[in-house]
């Protein structure tokens, strides 16, 4: 007996069912669509990379969660971990040919070695959109509106966008005199949600001292909770400790009169605790919560990245970007009963009485199809004299998940349908075709 391979995949891996992938292609029409809606063109780039260029500036953890090896030839590669880091790469490489600002999305599989849990796996979907060649707040803002645009297309429900400005959070560390740290303390305090406020104390205490750790809990403690109106409070309380008047509070200050301009401003929260911990960010950065399920984690985040390109072009170009994880947000739907999982796009199936005729059934699908009406014919009629044979099909239909089954005459072309209702289990008879297509039509 011949000894068969075991099928099986690598932990964080997954295949998808079609009932599966078909909600994965229909969430990301629907966001890809947003993302058109604000002008913005699609890329793509190599899942492959030389090592250099993805870890050029990731750095800390991103460096251990790597997929690195060397191929044939001897070359030091690794599988994309993020597609800012491939995007900025990109930007240097064909900088002659695109028109600045350029404005892009990417969707597109990324690989992460870290620990799976419920959303979060090692082989994942990142919808990423970016405006490169804009150092204006007017860009940032409208990386904040497409994130709520594209939820809200995706169906996410309420959700709140908690921003804050990495420049204000360094100009503070700089004023307390702990600047040389900052790499550290961004990435201590970016683990705030996850290990909670005695665990960040504890490792801030040990990276710049007691009172050094308590004055920086306190900056990103700072403001009044989830009220919408507190923003400038907020704002008014970092800005004075971060020692006064500065550039980068007038820019969040900015921004806010723009969500004031747009009916937004319930959307957004300035929280000082968000720092993102990629190296690459300079500006404003920001996270997603879904109102609803706010303890699944951010859904979208990202930030400014003033010079990212900088490391592969001696041209400066600035660019703000966010990436919404998918298998996340689909985690987050399924949670809340919202994902509406189909198994096939066909609305109409045509039964076969008699394969000789199979040509004919395809003409009539494509009269359906001209119609706007997905539809698939099925191949094989079963026995003549098997009186359960279209029963037969009647079922298989429905496991197909189509709503309606059309079943011909003799004269498949010009007889007329028997039209079945899958979900009603109830059949119309004698339709022609032009009444078929109009009653799936109206359905």
């Amino acid at each position: 007996m011949a000894a068969y391979i075991e099928p099986r995949i690598l932990k964080g891996f997954r295949d998808f069912l079609p009932a599966q992938e078909i909600e994965r292609r229909n969430l990301t029409e629907k966001i890809e669509e947003s993302f058109r809606s604000f002008g913005f063109v699609p890329i793509d780039t190599p899942a492959l990379e030389y090592t250099e260029i993805l870890l050029g500036k990731g750095g800390g953890e991103t460096e251990k969660q790597v997929y690195r090896f060397q191929d044939a030839g001897g070359r030091d590669i690794a599988l994309r971990f993020d597609l800012t880091v491939p995007f900025a790469r990109f930007i240097a490489g064909h900088r002659s040919e695109l028109t600045l600002p350029f404005k892009r999305y990417h969707i597109a599989k990324v690989w992460r070695g870290e620990n799976t849990q419920r959303g979060r796996y090692r082989e994942f979907t990142q919808c990423d959109f970016d405006i490169v060649g804009s150092g204006s707040p007017a860009a940032d803002f409208e990386i904040l509106l497409m994130i709520q645009a594209a939820l809200s297309a995706a169906g996410a429900g309420t959700i709140k966008i908690r921003l804050n400005h990495r420049g204000l959070f360094n100009r503070f560390l700089a004023y307390i005199d702990a600047a040389e740290h900052s790499t550290e303390i961004l990435r201590t305090v970016d683990k705030l949600a996850k290990i909670g406020r005695a665990e960040t104390a504890s490792l801030l205490q040990e990276i710049i001292g007691k009172d050094k750790a308590e004055k920086t809990l306190e900056f990103i403690e700072a403001g009044a909770g989830d009220n919408p109106l507190a923003f400038e409070d907020t704002l008014n309380l970092i800005e004075k400790a971060a020692g006064g008047p500065c550039p980068e509070a007038e820019r969040l200050r900015i921004i806010r009169r723009f969500m004031m301009d747009t009916g937004t401003e319930g959307f957004f929260i300035l929280d000082p605790s968000i720092t993102r911990g990629l190296d690459y960010y300079t500006g404003i950065v920001f996270e997603t919560f879904l109102d609803a399920l706010p303890e699944i984690g951010s859904v979208c985040s990202g930030g400014r990245y003033d010079n990212l390109a900088g490391l592969y072009s001696k041209e400066n170009i600035s660019g703000v970007g966010a990436s919404i994880g998918l298998d996340r947000l689909i985690a987050a739907l399924e949670a809340l009963g919202k994902s509406a999982a189909e198994k096939s796009y066909s609305a109409l199936i045509i039964a076969c009485t008699d394969e000789m005729l199979s040509g004919a059934y395809q003409a009539l699908a494509n009269r359906f199809r001209v119609r706007g009406i997905a539809c698939e014919v099925l191949f094989e009629a079963g026995k003549v004299s098997d009186g359960k044979a279209l029963t037969k099909q009647y079922i298989l239909a429905e496991k197909k998940g189509a709503k309606w089954l059309a079943v011909p005459g003799s004269n498949v072309l010009s007889d007329p349908l028997t039209l079945r209702n899958l979900e009603k289990r109830e059949n119309s008879e004698g339709v022609s075709f032009d009444e078929a297509a109009a009653i799936i039509e109206q359905s």
